[in-house]
């Protein structure tokens, strides 16, 4: 027994839809980057359909944070249970429980539970980590719960899709044009302005203005977690352009016999009461879906094409 204090906080909101669908968009882990605002990437690293070890990074008072996280799932109950087995200092230990119950009428109660001791039982540090936990469970309830109601409309209002290219080179100069954004303004014509800062190695946040094909520039801000072994580049928008509430990426590079893959993928969430204000009365979520598609598809093409160049030019130059 360490002697260090369990703090306790619990957090609810009603969500007018199914039980069902509310554990299975909990039960889906890889997928809260693009469903919950704090959430960046998520890994599943193993999986027996009930036990599940996942490795997860998430913004907490700012910072980027990642830890391993040991889940149980019990659908006949709807409960999630969690404990992370490798949690980040200042935290020493840190479990849950996602519990969620049907109410009368076909709405349901969504409870979030967390327990947690910090290491020596600082107060500072406990206050800092009561602070994340708050914030991240308000905003990922929230946002659950926005996602939730909208369940019969989900399927046109989130679209993944993915673009690739062939590069006649290995597939290390072509991550390494991906991985330097801090170039990308002088390398790439459709980036005007960039702000990096990578304090973790591999942790990139940053903040970045596009043009569009009209001439218009958007303002994004984003955090991404680089996998250099691996060939991955992966993505979270934390500041979207009007069209997207969420959008998450990955670039990745994958060498054969003959060459290099390289691939953007993309995955958005539709902001449904933009559409009209930012394509014009009348305009529909179809139009909405086609424009985001060639707009993504348009600039992260654009930058692989760029890639290409670089690659082959050090291939050629070597």
């Amino acid at each position: 027994m360490t002697g260090e204090r369990v703090h306790r906080t619990s957090h609810s909101t009603e969500v007018d839809a199914p039980a069902g669908i509310v554990y299975g968009l909990i039960a889906d882990a890889v997928r809260w980057p693009l469903f919950f605002p704090p959430n960046v990437h998520v890994e599943r690293l193993e999986t027996d359909g009930t036990n599940e070890r996942l490795r997860m990074w998430a913004t907490a008072n700012g910072q980027v944070r990642s830890w391993i996280s040991q889940r149980v799932q019990d659908p006949a109950t709807r409960r999630v249970e969690f404990r992370q087995s490798h949690p980040q200092a200042p935290v020493r230990t840190m479990n849950g429980t996602w519990a969620i119950e049907e109410l009368a009428g076909g709405t349901t109660l969504l409870t979030l539970l967390h327990d947690f001791t910090v290491h020596g039982d600082r107060p500072g540090d406990a206050e800092w980590v009561e602070r994340a936990v708050d914030t991240n469970s308000r905003a990922e309830l929230a946002g659950l719960k926005r996602l939730a109601e909208r369940w019969r409309r989900l399927d046109g209002l989130v679209l993944s899709f993915e673009d690739s290219i062939r590069v006649a080179a290995p597939a290390e100069p072509v991550y390494d044009f991906l991985y330097r954004v801090g170039d990308w303004p002088r390398l790439i014509p459709h980036v005007s302005r960039l702000e990096l800062t990578e304090d973790a190695p591999g942790v990139q946040v940053m903040a970045m203005d596009t043009l569009t094909a009209d001439g218009s520039s958007h303002t994004t801000e984003s955090v991404r977690i680089c996998f250099p072994h691996a060939g991955r580049i992966v993505y979270k928008q934390t500041a979207t352009p009007a069209l997207m509430e969420a959008h998450t990426g990955e670039w990745s590079v994958v060498s054969d016999g003959s060459g290099t893959t390289a691939v953007a993928q993309h995955s958005v969430v539709l902001r449904e009461d933009a559409v009209e204000r930012v394509l014009g009365p009348g305009a529909d979520l179809e139009q909405a879906r086609r424009y985001v598609r060639e707009a993504l598809g348009r600039n992260s093409t654009a930058t692989l094409e760029l890639a290409r160049e670089y690659a082959e030019s050090v291939v050629g130059a070597g």
